[in-house]
């Protein structure tokens, strides 16, 4: 375990202490979102994002020791481990090297050397390996002549030798990773198209050819759909010549041996029949895993954006689930989301009742004095819309349209959980209230959903979907744990994604509160069925209870901390009931008066003469401003220490006391809602537009600017700076400004810029 937290130390870049605290913490039981914010002192203030990766690779580097050991003791069970052999495992630094060194001794099927071997071809492979025969070879293989064993010839013999030392040049780790890096750093990978004649969406791919070290990773995971799809065959294209070159100038150390031809023979039979096909497979297994690492990690990201999307507070809505044929589903949803009405209209093709359609929206409109509109943006989409637009603009009422995705809704309507919330609703109509849900609360109501369709990712579908799973599972829980959670209101399948919560307590706490009605503080949950102290602490702090018994409980103050609160209030002549008064914002100033920084300027010591001394007394003073955060940082300092208390802890106290029941998601960018519709032909090139970020992936960033289609602003629009990703830049739901490069209404592709727009 020494090696394992020196190891996380050095790639991580952090101390050793911090290492095996964070060690500790994990190995407790502790999940990463509690860790991450109740734990910072023990962690040094380690970001959430940081110790994801910190686990996964502990659990790498633990699964890399426990192969390690299995390793030597199937070889020393075999009595082949020398200590050289045992040095090299215990010192390999990823698995792939120790399944190097463990390949001569794995048990394999028969193969060609296995049945030369089973021949007593053996000693005349030692002949050939060892280089210091300098006889007759054909004479020497003749003594192994055999029917019984049926080495027929002594050609049948050396060829038998060959095999074997073919497999021991296959089996050599030394080798293997020759090989591998060669195809890594000189390897082409190309692709052709099966069938030239039709045009797919791979069309850049039917003669294509890049470098293994240059191929970027969302063109890796293009080709191998391709492929998958029967329309590409794809092909490493290795340095043979030079591998060869190379395997032969390091195996062959005697070339006066009259074995050298057999051995040359051996090596590239070794190298084409058993090495080559294997790396082949090994370096594009490699290519894949690291582009769908990097998808994984981008789909993660996105779905992190659309998750903190701001909530629609305090708006009754009328959301719209756009369709042609079977008609718009309409949903009215009050400021908390209750379903008040539904109903279905046909204003598109091909029953065109417009205005039956408009009259009927703008009733319901009235009759529940709703404000906004929100427009699934799946198919007829964009016709809607116009119906909508025309609307509200012979409407005197104020009234906003936005357009909201609705990926997964109907995975969401047809659903089990969805059923047990409206078992008596049309499935049609559920889709509808998705929509709307995920406007007024989007991290609340797309919980609900399989996070693979949500429609925020890159190649999603054809990335390892274990790992997938996981990566959003984190992701999500980091969102609602960050946010925090409404104990008296969230589903479970909120609750789920809690710190410390199972499926099995997520339910046993919503029976509890069906049972007993609303929670009046957090304490209460040590009631529930299965919620022992552990639970609770890892939970805790995550949970909201607004207007409860103690105001505490609306912030993200765990419990362990109340006490050390209530003392700072108290120091600082508050109590809790004035806690999200006005009066009360003043707290920063009331522990900068706990500081004893000098308001005076430093004196200023001047040395030299003339111009020198000059330029000393020109030294810029002190702000107010400057001086203010120097008293603040020492009143939280000599707080910290007369409570007793961690100064990343105080700091996340008074945030919390400041603004309690604040909702993180404040601070971002939020939904733009109009009241006109923009059409493709509308677009002109130079038009500037605002627009919402809808996608990042590796070669760019799709952007909603109002009409049907997405525009694109490539990598090398968005901003005068190299970046090596979008995501350095931008995330979905951001609000960007954008100028039109190209229109071509044929294809339906819109080509956007970022940079040097007015």
């Amino acid at each position: 375990m020494e090696q394992i937290n020196k190891q996380l130390s050095e790639e991580l870049h952090l101390s050793l202490k911090q290492v095996e605290a964070t060690v500790g913490l994990i190995d407790e039981g502790n999940t990463i979102p509690f860790i991450a914010r109740y734990r910072k002192e023990a962690t040094g203030g380690i970001s959430d994002e940081v110790l994801r990766d910190f686990d996964e690779r502990l659990k790498y580097l633990r699964n890399l020791q426990t192969r390690k050991q299995e390793v030597i003791s199937n070889i020393e069970e075999q009595g082949k481990l020398t200590e050289e052999l045992k040095n090299d495992i215990l010192a390999a630094k990823v698995l792939q090297k120790v399944e190097d060194l463990y390949r001569p001794f794995k048990q394999k099927k028969s193969t060609r050397a296995s049945k030369a071997i089973d021949k007593g071809l053996e000693p005349l492979a030692d002949i050939l390996w060892e280089q210091t025969f300098t006889g007759d070879l054909k004479a020497e293989a003749a003594q192994y002549i055999s029917e019984e064993k049926e080495v027929l010839s002594a050609e049948d013999a050396i060829e038998g030798a060959k095999d074997i030392v073919a497999e021991r040049i296959s089996d050599n780790a030394t080798n293997r990773e020759l090989i591998r890096q060669a195809n890594l750093n000189h390897g082409v990978i190309t692709s052709k198209a099966a069938d030239p004649e039709t045009s797919t969406v791979y069309d850049m791919y039917y003669d294509y050819s890049e470098g293994v070290n240059k191929i970027a990773n969302h063109r890796v995971l293009a080709i191998n759909r391709g492929e998958k799809e029967k329309i590409l065959k794809v092909k490493l294209e290795s340095p043979d010549e030079q591998i060869i070159a190379a395997l032969k100038k390091q195996l062959i150390t005697n070339p006066n041996a009259s074995t050298r031809p057999e051995l040359e023979a051996a090596v590239e039979d070794a190298y084409k029949r058993l090495i080559s096909p294997s790396i082949e497979r090994e370096v594009r297994s490699m290519l894949t895993e690291r582009a769908e690492e990097e998808a994984i990690k981008v789909f993660g990201k996105n779905t992190k954006s659309l998750l903190l999307v701001p909530p629609v507070k305090d708006m009754r809505i009328l959301a719209v689930d756009p369709s042609y044929r079977t008609g718009c589903k309409l949903a009215v949803l009050d400021e908390t989301g209750k379903l008040l009405d539904y109903a279905t209209v046909y204003p598109n093709a091909p029953v065109n009742k417009v205005k039956e359609a408009q009259d009927k929206m703008m009733a319901l409109i009235e009759k529940y004095d709703l404000n906004i509109i929100p427009i699934g943006n799946g198919t007829a989409s964009r016709e809607t819309e116009k119906v909508v637009s025309d609307m509200i603009n012979e409407s005197d009422r104020e009234i906003y349209y936005t357009i909201v995705s609705e990926a997964g809704a109907s995975v969401y309507s047809a659903s089990k959980l969805a059923t047990a919330e409206y078992p008596d609703i049309d499935v049609s109509i559920r889709g509808a209230i998705s929509i709307g849900r995920r406007l007024q609360d989007p991290l609340a109501e797309l919980v609900k959903i399989d996070p693979k369709s949500i429609g925020v990712g890159q190649y999603q579908h054809d990335v390892n979907q274990k790992k997938l799973e996981e990566q959003l599972k984190n992701v999500v829980e980091d969102c609602v744990n960050s946010v925090g959670v409404d104990l008296n209101t969230a589903t479970p399948s909120l609750l789920n994604y809690v710190s410390g919560i199972t499926a099995t307590t997520a339910k046993n706490i919503v029976a509890y509160r069906d049972d007993k009605g609303k929670f009046n503080e957090r304490a209460e949950l040590l009631k529930v069925k299965r919620l022992g102290p552990k639970v609770f602490e890892q939970c805790a702090g995550f949970l909201r209870i607004p207007k409860g018994k103690n105001i505490l409980d609306n912030t993200s103050v765990h419990p362990e901390s109340y006490e050390t609160a209530i003392k700072l209030l108290e120091m600082l002549g508050y109590d809790l009931e004035d806690l999200g008064h006005e009066g009360f914002k003043a707290i920063e100033n009331k522990i900068a008066e706990q500081g004893e920084i000098a308001v005076k300027e430093p004196k200023q010591h001047v040395t030299g003469k003339g111009f020198e001394a000059l330029k000393a007394l020109k030294q810029p003073k002190r702000s107010a401003q400057q001086t203010h955060m120097l008293k603040l940082n020492d009143g939280l300092n000599r707080l910290a220490k007369e409570l007793g208390v961690g100064l990343p802890t105080l700091k996340d106290i008074v945030e919390e006391l400041k603004k309690p029941g604040r909702d993180p998601r404040e601070d971002m960018p939020k939904p733009i809602f109009k009241s006109d519709v923009l059409k493709m032909e509308d677009l002109r090139p130079d038009m500037v537009l605002t627009g919402t970020v809808r996608n990042v992936v590796d070669f760019g960033a799709f952007v909603d600017i109002g009409v049907k289609q997405d525009g694109l602003v490539h990598i090398s629009q968005i901003c005068d700076k190299f970046i090596k990703h979008p995501m350095e830049v931008l995330s979905v739901g951001d609000l960007v400004t954008v100028k039109i490069l190209s229109v071509d209404l044929q294809r339906q592709k819109i080509s956007l810029t970022m940079k040097n727009v007015e």
